[in-house]
């Protein structure tokens, strides 16, 4: 395994640099063009991380980045302001455009769940109205839901929790008429923290789902 992650990222450093390259000696136009392919397949190799968890779907990755492009050069500016306006912003959702192309939906535990529970709060689904809306409209688009959790408890009770919280997103995406086939959901648990796990407002911070939109052709 460690083998085959090393020639993906090999490969596509290596396919980048060459693209790279080659834009020397093409016209301005093409050379946006090539640098887009390049990017769009060593960008993808990290959505393919965040769509699976091996060396298999980094590749499945690369091969979205590269012949979509839309993975890395996609117009999230309509969708992005539709969901803030939804009153994302007012409950700390947090609406923001990744380096690998994706749109990410940062959604705190305060405003989603209640301790120990995977049932949305009323005040969230505006936000994701807004986020199944985007989808409707923009068949192209995929959303994986990944939830996390801070590190009280056990894996054996935080690992399913995260799951739940994480499904219970995108069950109610299914629910606003998305096709359940573009729709993914992870529980990971404690993974992952973006806060100190030994105070209390870095417990709530990493008691989070994390909602990203992305785009197939």
């Amino acid at each position: 395994m460690a083998t085959a992650t090393y020639y993906v990222t090999r490969m596509a450093a290596v396919g980048s640099l060459a693209l790279l390259t080659a834009c020397a000696n093409v016209s301005p136009q093409g050379q946006h063009t090539a640098v887009g392919a390049g990017a769009g397949a060593a960008l993808g190799a990290g959505l393919g991380a965040l769509i699976g968890d091996s060396s298999q779907a980094a590749l499945i990755g690369a091969g979205i980045g590269s012949v979509v492009g839309g993975v890395v050069g996609y117009n999230w500016k309509g969708i992005k302001q539709d969901v803030e306006k939804s009153g994302a912003s007012n409950l700390g959702v947090a609406v923001i455009e990744m380096p690998d192309g994706t749109l990410k939906v940062n959604i705190p535990s305060n405003v989603s769940f209640d301790t120990n529970k995977s049932v949305l709060k009323p005040e969230l689904l505006p936000v994701l109205d807004s986020v199944a809306r985007a989808l409707n409209q923009h068949p192209e688009l995929r959303a994986k839901s990944i939830g996390y959790t801070d590190t009280t408890g056990s894996d054996a009770i935080n690992m399913p929790l995260s799951q739940r919280r994480a499904g219970a997103v995108t069950q109610y995406l299914a629910g606003q008429g998305v096709a359940p086939g573009r729709l993914t959901a992870e529980g990971r648990g404690s993974a992952s923290p973006v806060g100190d796990n030994n105070t209390p407002e870095g417990r709530a911070l990493n008691r989070r789902v994390e909602l990203f939109l992305y785009a197939v052709k």
